[in-house]
């Protein structure tokens, strides 16, 4: 009577948000402020002053029927353009509106890349830990994903795994720098070896690998550390961007694709994603948050408490006796779990009513993820629950 996959998907909530829920219910038993919720990866920095003067403007300068009509489906040809500017400034590239494909954030532009590319029997790579819906993305355009797992001392990729998993029927390697859930930064060194491997397996095999560089985290980034721009270091990248988390906009899903002119036979992959758009019924991005993106594009929001909330956090997981690589990026902390069993860790966890998501779903066992964008208070009185947490597993 119906597809019993998406009634699968339909009903069975992922743990993410089945833990947020939880949260919501308990908080109205003991109080929400008792309540140490990192669940959920949903920001807590307002969006930026400019956001709401440049919403404010459009509406004023613009026409009703221009602000909130039908734009082309690529996305307003004026928008693009300002973007490619932008883009091009920052990254030191050479693109124009023509490579740029606005989409109803990452999500919607990782499904149609997605889609564009995959034929029958094509693989794509991701690399552990990684976000869980790319599994139900890959899946739902008829592709296999294939994980790399975890190279747990720095969670850079480990290569000699990696090559091993690519085979004829690869088609696209996803890249998610920062990281989500571990919050590590690719180094220049492990793109530059990635980008190696690739060319040569293309070589190899005699036909493009694409490489998907997901980047909703981009701009958060610390220490000054730079985030390799992929399409520079490998000719068959396309950027799946967002701004949900760099304007803190994740409920008006405003992103992009971008296919630069060096990706093998441009005119087709356009044309593919185009296409892919059309049969998963995108009509256009939302138009006035078009024009908001495009007035907005070189503004830097205030972000630094994110870097503030990662190392109260960090410093107070190894100062109770937990075992964690350093965050570089990203909100999220992917520290090891007390014990090998993480789901069962992060029920235990429930006691002290820290909410805290299990590595599993994440393709790393062992391990959980605590998002981190949530208030800094809420972070200092979390301390003393995780450190009596891991006493519990010392006694």
């Amino acid at each position: 009577m119906v597809s019993e996959k998406m009634y699968e998907l339909g009903t069975k909530k992922s743990t993410i948000r089945t833990i947020f829920e939880f949260g919501q219910k308990r908080a109205k038993e003991i109080g929400k402020e008792n309540i140490f919720d990192f669940s959920l990866g949903n920001p807590n920095v307002p969006a930026p002053d400019f956001i709401k003067q440049a919403i404010l403007d459009i509406l004023d300068t613009v026409s009703s029927v221009d602000v909130h009509g039908y734009t082309v489906a690529p996305g307003n040809p004026d928008a693009r353009e300002a973007l490619a500017k932008s883009i091009n400034k920052r990254f030191g590239v050479q693109i124009s509106g023509r490579n740029l494909f606005l989409t109803s954030g990452a999500a919607a532009a990782i499904t149609i890349t997605f889609k564009a590319l995959s034929e029958p029997g094509d693989e794509f790579i991701a690399f552990a830990p990684f976000f869980p819906e790319y599994q139900c993305f890959v899946e739902s355009v008829g592709g296999k994903l294939v994980v790399v797992p975890a190279r747990t001392d720095d969670f850079q990729i480990d290569f000699d795994a990696f090559e091993s998993l690519v085979s004829p029927n690869t088609k696209a390697v996803i890249v998610n720098s920062p990281n989500n859930p571990s919050g590590v930064v690719y180094s220049l060194d492990t793109i530059q070896r990635l980008a190696d491997l690739l060319r040569r397996k293309e070589k190899e095999y005699g036909h493009p690998i694409f490489l998907i560089s997901d980047e909703p985290y981009r701009e958060i980034a610390y220490d000054g550390i730079d985030v390799p721009y992929l399409t520079r270091y490998f000719e068959n990248t396309i950027v799946c961007y967002s701004y949900s988390k760099s304007f803190s906009l994740p409920g008006e899903r405003i992103g992009y694709i971008l296919v630069p002119d060096e990706v093998s036979d441009f005119e087709k992959v356009y044309g593919a994603i185009a296409g892919a758009a059309r049969v998963l019924t995108h009509v256009n991005a939302p138009s006035l948050f078009q024009r908001v993106i495009a007035m907005c594009a070189d503004m830097k929001p205030d972000l630094s408490v994110y870097e503030k909330n990662g190392k109260l956090l960090y410093q107070g997981l190894l100062d109770a006796g937990f075992s964690c690589v350093r965050p570089q990026g990203a909100f999220y902390l992917f520290p090891k779990a007390l014990e090998e069993d993480d789901y069962a860790f992060c029920d235990r966890a429930k006691k002290y009513n820290l909410l805290l998501v299990p590595g599993t779903d994440f393709g790393c066992p062992g391990y959980f993820r605590a998002a981190y964008c949530v208030e800094t208070q809420m972070i200092e009185r979390s301390l003393p629950f995780f450190k009596k947490l891991a006493e519990e597993y010392q006694s």
